[in-house]
């Protein structure tokens, strides 16, 4: 689209003039421009609102789509943003500047403000890159706040997926270290050789193929924050020297002589148990003591399902802009679809769902229907998986919709329903004993772990001749 305006008609839209957009209902749309701003671009003022802001200027620089993705991905409204309308049409701004106007009048310049309702109301359920309004999630926002000015170690505990690297983000931008660096390093991603090597560097010739000296991680971090994830799958030996490290902070290259003094705050993630880790002589118990100062446990996403809404509308946003999507939002069904899923892979695996419906879907609102490849894949996947240990993330997981006595998308519920019906989820035997063990015996808990109904666990129970004796 091109702004129809004139060499003759160049009336100054100079900084004054201010376009009001807004996020809500999955798209930006503009809410309000000035008079003079209306009049030149030749528009109808009763016709501006609920306009595509990117259509109305596609030439625009910055472009309305960057600030918008920055509105996003910081979470903060944008306010009195200049905004060049016309920064290519050389020969029209050069009759402006003939006639004598300053450069604020080239490219007819603007002020724009960028409000989204969603950052707003998030405010108190938003901190850095995370969203959640559960009391668990407020805690741990809670604790990052307390935690980010010490220079104690941490861990975070938590299942793979839940953000653990995020959080320790989050503690390093809170913290007075925020301006120095952030290293991150996946203990489970490098092998053992490796590691060593990665960690506390390697002078010249200190194996075949050290053909230079190394900077190992604790160095480069020198002053900021180094990130240890799957810290619990550290090789032994690797330990020894970890906890050396931690105690006097220095490092000692392999294959050198002389340490190196380093300030660094650590913090560690794991999604093994370390208690058990200790007691079953795969993880020192003097490390552990020394890196359990402080911990931060970032709860599963089955067990704050309040937060889901939250994080689908953000992946909603984010996806709206990456495809070029005008996908409004998430019908209540599908919401509860969600939310009635248990989500082994957690936030990860969420955001890779909303993705894949928001690329196929062509409505404004995504219902359950776009769900049901992913349903049949989710129960084809939870009928070939056992469930390994107690401690490993949930495995066989059935998705079941929840109850839902009056709603006004009845045509969705009834889908739902059919989804769920046309199928009969066996709920296995061990999944049921473990969701019964993670409650303390509270079938009602029991039932919300598994993401069905109580009546519906009832029902199971009885098909497997069990009692609570038997769970027991």
């Amino acid at each position: 689209m091109t702004l129809g305006v004139s060499k003759s008609e160049y009336l100054p839209v100079v900084a004054s003039d201010i376009v009001m957009i807004h996020w809500g209902h999955g798209a930006w749309q503009v809410q309000s421009l000035s008079e003079r701003l209306t009049h030149w671009l030749k528009l109808d003022s009763s016709s501006v609102k609920g306009r595509s802001p990117e259509a109305l200027f596609p030439a625009a620089v910055p472009s309305v789509a960057t600030l918008a993705a920055d509105v996003i991905d910081q979470g903060k409204d944008l306010i009195d943003v200049k905004l060049r309308l016309l920064p290519d049409q050389h020969e029209f701004l050069a009759d402006i500047q003939f006639a004598g106007l300053t450069d604020d009048y080239l490219g007819q310049i603007v002020r724009i403000n960028l409000r989204s309702e969603s950052v707003a109301s998030k405010k108190n359920t938003s901190f850095r890159n995370m969203v959640g309004s559960s009391p668990a999630m407020q805690e741990v926002f809670r604790k990052i706040r307390l935690y980010a000015s010490s220079d104690a170690a941490i861990i975070i505990t938590g299942e793979t997926g839940a953000g653990k690297e995020l959080v320790a983000q989050a503690l390093h931008e809170e913290s007075q270290r925020h301006d120095k660096i952030f290293a991150a390093l996946n203990c489970a991603a490098i092998s053992e050789q490796l590691l060593e090597s990665e960690l506390f560097g390697h002078e010249r010739g200190a194996f075949t193929g050290a053909l230079r000296e190394h900077r190992g991680y604790f160095e480069r971090a020198n002053g900021g924050t180094l990130f240890l994830d799957e810290i619990g799958d550290m090789p032994l030996h690797t330990q020894t020297k970890l906890l050396r490290v931690l105690e006097d902070g220095r490092v000692q290259r392999v294959g050198g002589e002389k340490s190196h003094q380093v300030d660094v705050r650590f913090i560690g993630a794991t999604n093994v148990p370390l208690e058990q880790a200790v007691a079953e002589k795969r993880f020192r118990s003097d490390l552990y003591h020394r890196l359990a100062v402080l911990r931060i446990h970032l709860p599963p996403l089955r067990e704050r399902p309040e937060d889901i809404p939250l994080l689908a509308d953000v992946f909603l946003q984010q996806f709206n802009l990456k495809y070029g999507k005008k996908i409004i939002r998430l019908t209540t069904e599908a919401i509860r679809l969600l939310q009635s899923y248990l989500w082994p892979g957690n936030i990860r695996e969420l955001r890779n769902a909303i993705e894949r419906v928001v690329v196929e879907s062509e409505t404004e609102a995504i219902g359950v229907r776009a769900f049901t490849e992913w349903i049949a894949e989710r129960q084809k996947f939870s009928s070939s998986k056992t469930i390994a240990s107690a401690d490993e993330n949930l495995r066989n997981l059935p998705v079941a919709i929840p109850y839902s006595h009056q709603n006004e998308e009845s045509d969705d519920q009834s889908f739902a329903n059919s989804v769920v019906q046309g199928k009969r989820i066996d709920l296995p035997e061990a999944l049921i004993r473990q969701a019964y063990q993670k409650s303390a015996g509270n079938l009602s808990v029991a039932a919300k772990y598994l993401g069905v109904h109580r009546a519906t666990l009832y029902r199971h129970l009885k098909r497997l001749n069990l009692t609570r004796q038997d769970l027991s």
